[in-house]
């Protein structure tokens, strides 16, 4: 199960409850110059005017694990579902909770939203200050970087979005964790501001669910 969690980012790693504080705190990230002060508010903008998402999505890590696919669904303030393909393993979170459900041993484990970096991308209003902070912005052959840390604990890991800026798109992101592993999850023909069912962002234990229906 825990394989599952770091997979994610990711979102889910992403959902991967933050670390307990480590021994010695890591120095705040160097400050960004002006020019890249001056992209802040335009990614901001974009990323708030994302209200929903889905896609299909390639998963891969740094610790030689197999790739991963499935579909990312996400329905701001709040909601989020991950599924993926051919084990029946998926993550939903419900607008307070994240669900991790594993089929293979029909377990599910949760954590508060507001613990895991997903917690970012979910907010009703995403700000690139407060309790993260921008730590590098970074542009090269066409795909502008941003990596963000945890402002109270920035050695506790990273979150980075990767956008297309032509035209300017959110096409992946990264997880360095605590630990120095790295997931990135790459969005394929990502559709934004789509309809999206609210009733598919409960868990449902699937054995269960059938009993019902």
């Amino acid at each position: 199960m825990r394989k599952i969690i770091l997979g994610l980012l990711a979102v889910a790693t992403l959902c991967l409850p933050v670390a307990a504080q480590t021994k010695g705190k890591a120095p705040p990230p160097p400050a960004l110059t002006s020019e890249q002060q001056a992209r802040l508010p335009a990614i901001e903008a974009y990323l708030n005017d994302i209200r929903s998402l889905k896609s299909q999505f390639i998963q891969s890590s740094d610790d030689g694990a197999p790739l991963a696919t499935g579909t990312f669904q996400m329905l701001r303030p709040g909601r989020m579902r991950i599924d993926y393909d051919g084990n029946g393993n998926y993550i939903v979170a419900d607008g307070r909770f994240v669900y991790f459900w594993d089929a293979e041993v029909k377990e599910q484990q949760n954590a508060p939203i507001g613990s895991t970096l997903a917690d970012f991308l979910l907010r009703d209003k995403i700000t690139l200050a407060g309790d993260v902070t921008v730590a590098r912005v970074g542009d090269d052959d066409g795909l502008l970087e941003i990596t963000l840390v945890q402002t109270k604990e920035p050695g506790q890991g990273s979150l980075t979005l990767v956008f297309e800026e032509r035209p300017f798109s959110l096409r992946k992101w990264r997880v360095l964790d605590a630990q120095g592993r790295t997931t990135e999850v790459a969005l394929q023909n990502p559709q934004f501001g789509v309809s999206l069912d609210k009733e598919q962002f409960y868990f449902r234990e699937p054995g269960r669910q059938r009993e019902r229906d």
